[in-house]
């Protein structure tokens, strides 16, 4: 069992703008101007995130003439996914385990 989460991962999702950016690539594939629309956020500051969120491997491009399109890798949440229901695993099968003082 995985007793630990990936804390970089963790960081990179815990921005509300980069998870709000997560949360809309999970229904379709975006380009910057799409998400500039969606969040209302500035161009550079979208990508900034945006690169943040690809260095991290959360999200894949794909160049479409002069615009940018970002794809949600799901494989990276399943993976985070799956630490956190080892984590719960874990607590569930030590609930009753307690530390004498």
């Amino acid at each position: 069992m995985v007793m630990s989460v990936d804390t970089e991962l963790l960081r990179v999702l815990s921005d509300p703008l980069r998870l709000r950016i997560v949360t809309l690539l999970a229904r379709e594939t975006l380009c910057t101007t799409h998400l500039v629309e969606e969040t209302g956020a500035r161009q550079t500051n979208l990508s900034n995130h945006l690169k943040v969120l690809r260095d991290a491997g959360v999200v894949d491009t794909e160049p479409c003439g002069r615009f940018t399109y970002y794809r949600l890798r799901p494989e990276v949440l399943e993976v985070l996914s799956g630490q956190f229901a080892d984590l719960a695993a874990t607590a569930r099968a030590n609930a009753d385990t307690k530390r004498s003082c």
